[in-house]
């Protein structure tokens, strides 16, 4: 097995829960309305866009204009964007720390629209242990897109194949690690730590 000499880490649903209905279910008490809202206006599709970097008044304004009768919904979107993160990942940030508590770099790339990063940075001291995160939003380039992964690799001064690559999203890792990172598909905390720990990361 390759020596790992840092572990970069996804954000969303690896180290923080995210989940559009979190927000939208406080405003729409139909769930029907609810699940035709999420799936059909703001969708994850649709924010992708954001993250990669679209610019967000004219992404209100176009999806306003093609359904007219819900701008203050569209509008929480843009205004609200913290409540669809309810909490952290059970037991992500306990082997964060335990990590940096063993002098492994930490880093992360995060597909995160800039404006939307900037306010939940502001509110989460844990990435203060990271020594450098890439925003997708402030590259304007998304994961799974093979220029964000050699973006980061300069950025954190390391070989895809002295890192190990963490990410829920299988398009991704699939990207990683045709680029010859290692990898590891996050599903829970505790399958990520028997890896680190067989890695011979953690404890």
């Amino acid at each position: 097995m390759s020596a790992i000499d840092a572990v970069v880490f996804d954000v969303g649903r690896v180290l923080v829960q995210w989940d559009m209905r979190q927000l939208f279910a406080k405003l729409i008490g139909d769930p029907e309305r609810l699940d035709w809202f999420c799936s059909t206006v703001v969708t994850e599709e649709w924010h992708f866009q954001h993250d990669a970097g679209r610019d967000l008044d004219e992404m209100v304004a176009e999806r306003k204009a093609e359904f007219p009768g819900y701008d203050d919904l569209i509008d929480a979107y843009a205004t609200r964007f913290l409540e669809t993160i309810p909490g952290n990942v059970p037991g992500s940030h306990e082997i964060v720390r335990e990590l940096a508590a063993r002098q492994v770099p930490l880093f992360a790339i995060t597909n995160f629209a800039s404006p939307f990063w900037r306010e939940f940075r502001a509110t989460e001291p844990l990435f203060d242990l990271f020594g450098d995160i890439v925003v997708s939003g402030d590259e304007k380039l998304a994961k799974p897109d093979a220029r964000i992964f050699d973006l980061a690799a300069r950025r954190f001064g390391l070989e895809p194949g002295a890192m190990l690559f963490i990410d829920d999203n299988p398009a991704n890792i699939a990207a990683a690690r045709e680029l010859g990172w290692n990898v590891h598909h996050f599903s829970d905390a505790q399958a990520l730590r028997a890896d680190l720990t067989h890695r011979g990361l953690l404890g």
